[in-house]
């Protein structure tokens, strides 16, 4: 909500299939009661929770919440629905995905590529020419040095250093980083 109120972005509403019928003050409404021309980013952190509501929710196009207090270089590409918080720093050259998380003060160097659903985790450095894969978790405070490469749902323990290639659906964890 900071990233979107500090940007000037209007909240008209929180989507949430539980059953509260208000947030701060917000109506929370459940996800088949959207319109079609309603503005939409989903801000949920568990990347699998995210994606069902994605596939879920039937709109024109997702809104994306960038805070104010954030860098992103105009050289750099956003998908649709990313959520960046305050203190996040995006280099020329990077891609970011759809219904991406970019937390508090992680740092994404030139020329990576963040696919789909992924969360980047508070403190996370990404140097330059990193690809993430889809719904890939990065853990707090990690860091992945250049060029490599992180497959599809791997989850990054916090604090880690990944110093080579992590294939899909793994985990790794530690310094340097090992599988778990």
């Amino acid at each position: 909500m900071d990233s979107i109120l500090s940007s000037n972005g209007e909240v008209e509403c929180f989507i949430d299939d539980a059953s509260k019928s208000e947030f701060m003050g917000f109506d929370v409404l459940p996800p088949d009661r959207l319109q079609a021309n309603d503005k939409v980013i989903i801000a949920v952190g568990n990347n699998s929770i995210r994606r069902e509501l994605a596939e879920k929710i039937k709109v024109v196009a997702f809104a994306n919440a960038v805070h104010a207090k954030s860098i992103v270089s105009s050289y750099a590409s956003l998908g649709s629905g990313v959520a960046v918080m305050a203190g996040v720093v995006v280099n020329q050259g990077t891609v970011i995905g759809n219904h991406v998380i970019l937390n508090t003060n992680c740092s994404v160097d030139h020329d990576c590529i963040i696919e789909d659903f992924v969360h980047v985790s508070p403190g996370a450095t990404l140097c330059g020419g990193i690809k993430v894969g889809e719904a890939t978790q990065i853990g707090a405070g990690a860091t992945i040095l250049p060029n490599i490469v992180i497959g599809k749902n791997v989850v990054i323990g916090a604090g880690a250093v990944v110093i080579k290639d992590v294939a899909s659906n793994t985990k790794v964890a530690g310094v340097p980083s090992r599988l778990i």
